[in-house]
């Protein structure tokens, strides 16, 4: 039997992120975010192979996902319940509202995201 404790990163009012590595995949996030709080509100250009598509799974939750294409103004929105999986192209501005307590992987490390995350002014 091997239990290792993972080292929480990053904790704020929302929530906070682990990362952990898996010997199989490489380094992500699990992330635990508060009911009420936004993540997210931006967009990958897919520099990084894990932002190309970024792939989110809700393990458990309900939460808003609201997305649009940069070059557009319309917003789309929909309801998810945990467990789904997101597959978010790149190019699409997105952002999560968890209306419960959520928890979701995200397959990549952070060192990937924050490489790959940018904003629109």
């Amino acid at each position: 039997m091997k239990i290792i404790p993972l080292t929480t990163t990053g904790p704020d009012e929302r929530g906070y992120t682990c990362e952990y590595f898996h010997e199989r995949m490489g380094r992500q996030l699990l992330v635990f975010r508060k009911a009420g709080t936004v993540s997210g509100r931006h967009y990958h250009k897919g520099i990084s192979l894990t932002k190309n598509p970024e792939i989110f799974i809700l393990l458990h939750g309900n939460c808003v996902l609201n997305w649009r294409h940069v070059n557009e103004t319309e917003i789309q929105s929909t309801m998810l319940t945990g467990p789904v999986r997101v597959d978010i192209p790149p190019y699409e501005w997105h952002e999560f509202i968890a209306e419960t307590d959520c928890t979701y992987i995200e397959l990549n490390s952070l060192a990937e995201h924050i490489a790959d995350t940018f904003y629109i002014p």
